[in-house]
């Protein structure tokens, strides 16, 4: 949590920079930077998920922790766009791999599956606290201090997080043939997670995903100040409202497992999504329905992602994991790498209805492809 609100902070001190770098074209300075970002979870991902096999995890999480906290804490120096675009694609490096595995020791702590499901469900529920609630610390903080403190506070985050590792026992993986670092081993986690019936249909669920949480990030602040004459607050509320229906969901989803297969949630999860899509392109005319739309992607995309780790979890063993997660990680990012362009270009090319007309049936036919990627008996022959 405490890395996820300093990632948020640097979020917003980003923008500021660019503008203080390149006033007029600071719109197009975040688009790279959004761009490189996510191309480097694509690619480095499962690189770092190979060549930190052999490596012991709290000494991988440490060190990705430090290189995030030296690369944030060197932004404060910036004085060309360059040297944003540089340090960028080292703090991503390092987070592509940092989240992986961290999220593979999960459910090596929580080896019982309801109590790995509610630890799924606190991880939803605090990333979608971070969402709402760094932007408004920011926006507290940059009263009394500039917006170079943010990156400073960034990497201090970061460098408690790593302390915290450190305090922690992590259980030591049992080695199972993964230690491999050739190009084989690099490719060999996404080999499995397509060759696996969920996760396949989680891969095409992520499309779904992908689709809806674009035009949400790209195009809120288009429809609130640009189509309803409204102003940031506005904006605020309707992120919120997307984070409050993804809490919602999360916070109710540890129950509903108990009786609800993950396929069936999940599936109508993706459905959920299409939904939301197509309910902008024919109703997004005012605030009021905007909000309403964005709070429905938002219960769809919890439906979707936070039972996507029980699925990871029950697809390999603990030295599996790791290169799963990864496979996840790099897989739902090139996802976004699609779907961001879709977004800002069909949105000021063909209008944001037909914007998200295209992002729904995005999200329509990869509910569609999950659904015969992972037939139903494929979940009734695994345990849950």
């Amino acid at each position: 949590m405490i890395g996820l609100v300093g990632s948020g902070l640097t979020t917003v001190a980003l923008a500021l920079l660019a503008f203080e770098l390149d006033g007029g074209n600071a719109g197009e300075v975040l688009g790279v930077v959004l761009a490189l970002k996510v191309a480097t979870y694509v690619l480095v991902s499962p690189v770092v998920a190979a060549w930190g096999a052999h490596i012991p995890r709290k000494t991988l999480l440490v060190a990705m922790d430090l290189i995030r906290a030296l690369a944030v804490g060197s932004i404060v120096f910036v004085d060309q766009v360059w040297q944003i675009y540089v340090l960028i694609v080292i703090v991503s490096a390092a987070s592509a791999g940092f989240t992986p595995a961290f999220q593979s020791l999960i459910p090596d702590i929580f080896e019982d599956v309801d109590t790995y499901t509610k630890a799924l469900s606190v991880h939803r529920v605090a990333y979608e606290i971070e969402a709402v609630f760094s932007p408004l610390l920011a926006g507290i903080m940059l009263a009394v201090v500039s917006f170079s403190a943010l990156f400073a506070l960034n990497s201090l985050a970061f460098l408690i997080s790593a302390s915290l590792v450190l305090a922690t026992a992590i259980p030591i993986v049992r080695k199972g043939g993964m230690e491999d670092r050739s190009i084989a081993q690099i490719t060999r986690g996404i080999k499995r997670f397509l060759s696996t019936p969920r996760l396949r249909g989680l891969f095409a669920l992520d499309w779904a995903v992908a689709a809806a949480g674009s035009m949400v990030i790209i195009n809120t602040v288009v429809y609130v100040q640009g189509e309803f004459g409204l102003g940031a607050s506005e904006v605020a509320w309707a992120l919120g409202a997307f984070g409050a229906g993804s809490m919602a969901v999360a916070l109710l989803l540890p129950r509903i497992l108990r009786r609800v297969r993950d396929r069936t949630v999940m599936t109508l999860g993706g459905a959920v999504l299409a939904a939301s899509m197509v309910l902008t392109w024919l109703f997004a005319d005012s605030f009021s329905t905007l909000v309403g739309c964005w709070f429905v992607a938002g219960l769809g995309t919890s439906m979707v992602l936070t039972s996507s780790g029980r699925l990871i979890q029950r697809s390999g063993t603990s030295a599996e994991r790791p290169s799963l997660f990864a496979a996840q990680f790099s897989l739902s990012h090139l996802c976004w790498l699609f779907t961001y362009p879709i977004a800002g270009f069909a949105g000021g090319a063909f209008g944001l209805p037909a914007a998200a007309a295209i992002l729904g049936a995005v999200a329509i036919l990869g509910t569609i492809a999950a659904m015969f990627l992972w037939p139903g008996g494929a979940q009734r022959q695994s345990s849950r």
